[in-house]
């Protein structure tokens, strides 16, 4: 194993609550019913579009311009992103280790790719990845492993000495079809049972396992 690739939103930061204040404030702004926290979880993990229109009314959607939600939304993420957004526990500790052991750390997600740089530039110090990589309008998203195999190549590695580290089904996919280690975390926004079915090889609930994992592969 020389690199590890991580995704962000639920499984480096817990960004759950500035990801569902911004939403709500798009929806109250529009006149439209806020959601609770819980059921953001289901929303998050398939980009930003996605994201708007699962928390957008379905009867909108046929006459509203989704675009504009978005745009909406950006707006007010732009001002919550980092108010109550951290990153989870350990994983300042555990990324230290993994440098220490001259892995290469590189982020893949489907947020944008403008606040995935400012997040990552944001909660953790410089230099800590070495690749980052959010959504982007010429590579298709994640479960595809167009970003993935970017990242390697980037490595100069070959796929199999890369894991791919998330906490959703998404993330296991994108690992399996870019042939590298898929490790679900069991502290971020899906179950168990989500990684397990989309081709999860290890599970870790703390992130210090991760080291661990690494020195047994």
């Amino acid at each position: 194993m020389k690199a590890l690739i991580f995704d962000l939103d639920g499984t480096l930061i817990d960004s759950l609550d500035d990801l569902a204040d911004a939403i709500n404030m798009m929806l109250t702004e529009r006149g439209y019913p806020t959601h609770p926290r819980e059921v953001f979880p289901l929303y998050i993990g398939d980009g930003v579009r996605s994201l708007v229109e699962r928390a957008l009314p379905p009867e909108a959607l046929k006459t509203l311009d989704v675009e504009a939600c978005v745009a909406d939304y950006q707006r007010f993420y732009l001002a919550t992103w980092d108010q109550k957004t951290k990153p989870y526990p350990g994983i300042m500790e555990m990324l230290t280790e993994l440098k220490a052991r001259g892995l290469k750390i590189g982020v893949l997600s489907n947020k944008p790719h403008k606040f995935t740089v400012l997040c990552c530039d944001h909660f953790f110090p410089a230099g800590t990845f070495d690749f980052v990589l959010g959504a982007r309008d010429t590579v298709p998203r994640k479960p595809h492993p167009a970003g993935a195999l970017e990242i390697v190549e980037q490595f100069g590695i070959t796929p199999a000495e890369c894991g791919y580290i998330g906490d959703s089904g998404i993330d296991m996919e994108t690992g399996v079809r870019a042939g590298m280690l898929p490790i679900g975390v069991l502290w971020g926004f899906r179950s168990e049972e989500e990684l397990r079915a989309n081709g999860a090889r290890k599970l870790v609930s703390k992130a210090q396992e991760i080291v661990g994992l690494v020195e047994a592969v």
